[in-house]
């Protein structure tokens, strides 16, 4: 699923290093806490999952893809492989729940038919399926963080990476946000990276 072999990481010309060394393995079901104050260097690993970075030196496998040196037209195949929570959700604040969730489906080419049917499915998992025609600024910050899990689980990703998904909703929600990413893991064997400072 992932594997980072000796991974370095220097930005620029700097000499200072945001990873040294790093070695790990996520295999296909695993739930991860990635877990580190600011500035230890859990944006740059998620970046470099993502593609969004290349390592200074070492070597990254993710889903099937090496990403030293990945390839600007292989990145989109990558992606589809990948579901992002933001703690900051980045829903389009003039689209429906629906269309924010629907929006993912069609950048990747998916046929209405099968939007039509699949949105509604993953809404009603998230506990959103009342919730298809309100718009983000109509929603609490625990339905909002559930319409960003929903439009990372829409593509069937085989890994999660959850970006502080609690971080900015209250604390009666966040036990219940955790146990949806179990039940999501145990239900779709989807691998989870979870990342907080807490």
């Amino acid at each position: 699923m992932v594997q980072m072999n000796d991974v370095r990481m220097v930005y620029g010309n700097t000499e200072a290093e945001a990873l040294s060394g790093v070695s790990f393995t996520i295999n296909e079901g695993e739930f991860v806490f990635l877990v580190g104050p600011s500035g230890s260097g859990k944006t740059t690993i998620i970046k470099l999952i993502t593609g969004e970075l290349s390592p200074t030196s070492g070597q990254i496998m993710v889903n099937g893809f090496d990403m030293q040196g990945i390839k600007r037209r292989k990145l989109p195949k990558l992606r589809r492989t990948l579901g992002v929570i933001f703690q900051d959700f980045r829903l389009i604040d003039k689209k429906t729940v629906f269309e924010n969730v629907a929006f993912v489906m069609r950048a990747v080419g998916t046929p209405p038919r099968i939007i039509k049917k699949r949105v509604p499915y993953v809404l009603d998992l998230v506990g959103l399926g009342e919730k298809s025609k309100s718009y983000p600024d109509e929603l609490s910050g625990g339905e909002l963080q559930r319409v960003s899990i929903a439009r990372a689980l829409i593509t069937r990703p085989k890994l999660i990476i959850a970006d502080e998904p609690v971080a900015a909703i209250d604390a009666s929600m966040k036990m219940n946000i955790v146990n949806l990413f179990k039940e999501l893991k145990d239900k779709y064997k989807v691998s989870f990276i979870y990342i907080t400072h807490d």
